[in-house]
């Protein structure tokens, strides 16, 4: 059966058939991704070094993973709105997908951890004070809240449970032509909101990352709607890419409300030239489907979750390279990639694959959808 959707009429229709159903480029971006953010939190190792200046803006690839997301999502709810099952298989699709590896960090975190290094009680106490309902809620975003920085970064999945359970009813049942208002509406209004927050909204609040989300939520409506070619979105895409750039060179450089808007710009202009010219052997493409770049896209969730954790496991050695310089601080990082690269990929082929082949019990009419990574945001309050 061939994937449907609404048009902004209301009424049943194709994707286009120029879409392929599996995007290889994806990973490639998410691999970009996550190793931006995986350095980004070696910087300090980079000081002196001319990769400090590149390295320093790691974080931007919250943005990245945010546009990613919001298409990946947008385009499952889109494409599955005539389930009669639709809440129960969206959600437990996306359950299977980020809480056990949720879980998994925040026992290790909070138990294991402090229970083989540091005894029972320092477990016990650890267990007893921890924020338990905000990380239960996913709320932990919202609030001022003492966090382990091990798990600083599961802000970004409490704005990721926040979108699915907002968004996942308003695109399934409002037409298509007032999600893509709607959805300018929220990227128009982003930066005027972060620029009107003097510290009533935590850093890591929703209402001040939703540019990526609704970007990427866009360019899957849009593909739904407009009766487009590939050529002409693409020409958007280029146009998107070209007009980003040069003010972002400008807008990091002073500081504004308005760099994360234009970062998720630059980030949907990725997106959508590699899906209009996916398959192609062009130099874009080639380097987006280098393998292990893919590869990291493809654990990059665990790779996400458990590599501020895997770095400070080996804090001892990291203390003993400190005498050495900047060869010492290199061979830190190196350490540091190896070791949380294979702590995640044990993690993707022995606790995640097993548990995302519960997803068969959930396909809408036997469908199958695109893998989805959950956004991965920098656990900083940057």
């Amino acid at each position: 059966m061939a994937d449907k959707q609404f048009t902004a009429e209301g009424q049943v229709g194709q994707r286009p058939a120029w879409l392929r159903s599996h995007v290889p480029e994806l990973d490639g971006l998410r691999g970009i991704a996550i190793l931006a953010v995986v350095f980004y939190h070696c910087e300090g190792k980079f000081t002196g070094t001319e990769l400090h200046k590149i390295v320093e803006w790691g974080w931007a690839g919250v943005n990245l993973f945010f546009v990613l997301s919001g298409f990946l999502i947008t385009g499952i709810i889109l494409d599955s709105r005539d389930d009669p099952h639709f809440f129960r298989n969206f959600y437990a699709r996306r359950s299977l997908r980020i809480w056990p590896v949720y879980v998994l960090l925040l026992l290790l975190v909070f138990v294991l951890v402090p229970l083989v290094f540091d005894g029972f009680w320092t477990a016990a106490y650890l267990t007893r004070h921890a924020p338990w309902p905000y990380l239960v809620l996913f709320v932990q975003n919202l609030f001022v809240l003492s966090l382990p920085g091990t798990i600083g970064p599961t802000w970004s999945l409490a704005i990721e449970e926040q979108f699915y359970v907002v968004w996942a009813p308003v695109a399934r049942f409002i037409r298509n032509r007032n999600l893509m208002i709607a959805l300018l509406m929220v990227i128009v209004a982003s930066p005027f909101m972060r620029a009107a927050n003097h510290g009533s909204l935590t850093p890591t609040h929703t209402l001040i990352h939703l540019d990526g989300l609704a970007f990427g939520s866009l360019i899957a409506v849009a593909l739904r709607t407009l009766n487009w070619s590939a050529a002409r979105f693409r020409n958007v895409a280029i146009a998107a890419i070209a007009s980003a750039i040069p003010i972002l060179a400008y807008l990091l450089y002073v500081g504004s409300a308005f760099s994360d808007s234009f970062l998720a710009l630059l980030f949907a202009g990725m997106l959508l030239l590699a899906l209009t010219t996916s398959g192609s052997r062009g130099l874009y493409n080639r380097a987006l489907n280098v393998a292990p770049l893919r590869f990291y896209g493809r654990i990059s969730y665990g790779l996400y979750m458990i590599h501020i954790l895997a770095f400070t496991l080996i804090g001892a050695f990291d203390e003993k390279m400190s005498p050495y310089g900047v060869g010492g601080s290199m061979t830190v990082v190196a350490v540091r990639i190896a070791l949380a690269t294979l702590v995640a990929t044990a993690m993707w082929y022995c606790f995640e694959q097993p548990i995302l082949k519960l997803k068969r019990y959930f396909h809408a009419h036997g469908k199958s959808e695109p893998e989805v990574q959950s956004p991965l945001v920098v656990a900083t309050a940057d």
